[in-house]
């Protein structure tokens, strides 16, 4: 039988690479895997049907489109186990500040979008850096300045605050007798008045007020999204929040519009919002939702977990109080938005129903509490098939480190995130001193103890480019190159980082049919503009995808591929 497709001339990652994570000059060196002599591989339908080298060419027909590498590297799809592809698709319709860098274009770029749209009732969108402003927090009278006239609701870019103006806060009632949440905060001036900026909980006091966006809006970005994410080789994803929370908008509609109709192309796994201000009594909900949402290439058998914020705000759960400006200890552990003493009874219960648990566990405190209750889960019910995976992992204690391995629990890992840049290094290291400060995002730790690792972006926090991601792993510096190397030793070669944006993220997605470029799976196919292992880690970066292909079918197409 002929091949309908066939790539040929260039090198192929397949599933056999090396068992050192260290390639020459230490790790982080790029290395060619024994397993990439494969040059030629063949589609038939939707799967792959050869892989090989002169010898698949026997499978060219009359029909075949055969495709030149010309000495690029063929990959599976890249995969995304965190992400948030709707918010991401309104966010940019709406006022986008992720490219501003300092306070002035942030505020230019509002004043911009509000002139642009007079007929906007509320100003809307988010992005924005914390490190633009003193301390990650601007002010109401900052947004004052530029919209007096009617709301603004901006979340930043980790989407655990907003930014409002004056006009929100009078909308949405709140004013100085307005006590905290529990789950997060009002920040205030020295008089006691909110000053707009709001942190976690505190969000949803104004972003409920904002205005809703329609079935057909969020179909429209989320449609949007995907071709982002073709275009940066993500053949599949896994959606961080299926659900309504603070200001962002249930997407299940626009996943089940899409896997009905066929414009969904990728393959989606849906992580279905856990209430933190609910219980058990929401399961048997969760039950009815995974079945009435999971259709075609959309399903929905994960559970989003938050268990904590983040630690630029002082709300991500540490196992020791945070430390102030002089290097004291505070009173300030963090929140647990999910109570640790319950948490074990609600995985178990997951866990025995079949659902995926998908933490959200950023502090040491928290991920130590997500492994406590997978561990609980694995005594009562034993060792299932549900493949746990805790996101984010900014700080992990050491002795937590091995547990992850032990209890077949997959380390989720955003490796954007891993390197000295102005949020790192002013918001976050003073607070946490030297020895925390050194259990950061721990990648290499953690593939030296037999973890799995998969990989994500969290966009919209962050780019949702998984070659960004993959130079900071290899690199632990920015893709920019600036600064110096963040904690060294927590690098990993080239290898593993692509496996874990394929191989790994595909197991977190129980897609075991994709994640590599082998007879009979998938062929969830990328191309890359170049061979990356040819060129030095420092110009992984510069690397772009030219095509990508979902069950052989091609979805994008770079401009001069």
């Amino acid at each position: 039988m002929h091949a309908d497709l066939l790539f040929t001339g260039g090198p192929v990652l397949t599933p056999e690479g090396p068992e050192s994570h260290e390639g020459p000059g230490g790790p982080g060196g790029p290395r060619r895997p024994e397993g990439r002599a494969a040059t030629a591989v063949a589609v038939t339908g939707d799967r792959i049907t050869a892989v090989g080298n002169s010898e698949v060419h026997d499978l060219i027909g009359p029909k075949t489109e055969v495709v030149d590498l010309a000495g690029r590297l063929l990959l599976p799809g890249f995969q995304d186990a965190h992400v948030h592809p709707v918010p991401a698709g309104l966010e940019l319709s709406q006022c986008d500040l992720t490219g501003a860098k300092t306070a002035e274009e942030t505020l230019a770029a509002v004043r911009a979008y509000a002139d642009a749209h007079p007929e906007r009732e509320w100003i809307t969108g988010g992005g924005w850096s914390m490190e633009a402003f003193a301390g990650g927090t601007p002010t109401k009278e900052l947004l004052d300045a530029v919209v007096p006239d009617r709301p603004v609701y901006l979340p930043n870019r980790d989407h655990h605050g907003a930014w409002v103006n004056s006009r929100a806060l009078e909308l949405a009632g709140v004013t100085r007798d307005t006590p905290d949440p529990a789950d997060g905060r009002f920040e205030r001036d020295a008089s006691g008045e909110p000053n707009g900026m709001l942190q976690e909980g505190a969000m949803h006091y104004v972003g409920r007020h904002t205005p809703r966006a329609t079935a057909a809006d969020r179909l429209a970005a989320l449609l949007r999204a995907q071709r982002e994410l073709h275009a940066l080789g993500i053949t599949a994803w896994q959606d961080a929040l299926v659900g309504a929370f603070v200001g962002m908008e249930d997407p299940s509609d626009a996943y089940l519009t899409a896997a009905r109709d066929g414009s969904l192309t990728a393959r989606v796994v849906g992580a279905l919002w856990w209430d933190r201000e609910r219980g058990a009594e929401q399961i048997p909900e969760l039950v009815e939702r995974r079945a009435a949402l999971s259709h075609g290439r959309f399903r929905a058998d994960s559970v989003k977990l938050m268990l904590d914020g983040v630690a630029e705000n002082g709300t991500a759960a540490l196992l020791d109080p945070y430390l102030d400006r002089c290097g004291c200890a505070t009173a300030n552990r963090g929140k647990s938005f999910i109570d640790p003493a319950r948490l074990p009874s609600y995985v178990t219960e997951l866990d025995a129903l079949g659902f995926q648990c998908h933490f959200h566990a950023l502090g040491d405190r928290a991920v130590r509490d997500a492994l406590d209750a997978v561990e609980a889960a694995r005594r009562a019910n034993g060792r299932s098939d549900t493949r746990p995976h805790l996101a984010h992992l900014q700080v992990v204690h050491p002795d937590d480190v091995p547990r992850f391995a032990r209890l077949g629990a997959t380390a989720n890992i955003q490796p954007l995130w891993a390197a000295h840049e102005p949020q790192m290094d002013e918001l976050t290291l003073p607070f946490l001193g030297p020895e925390r400060a050194s259990w950061q995002y721990p990648f290499g730790a953690l593939l030296r103890s037999g973890a799995r690792l998969a990989a994500g972006s969290d966009w919209p926090v962050s780019s949702a480019d998984p070659l960004q991601g993959i130079h900071v792993a290899v690199n632990r510096v920015a893709p920019d190159g600036t600064g110096p190397v963040f904690l060294p030793a927590e690098r990993i070669d080239l290898t593993a980082a692509l496996m874990a944006y394929t191989a790994g993220s595909a197991y977190a997605n129980h897609l075991d049919d994709t994640g590599s470029v082998r007879a009979g799976a998938l062929a969830d196919l990328v191309v890359l503009d170049r061979d990356p292992y040819a060129g030095p880690p420092e110009e992984i970066a510069s690397a772009r995808v030219a095509l990508t292909y979902v069950g052989g079918e091609r979805v994008h197409t770079a401009s001069g591929a």
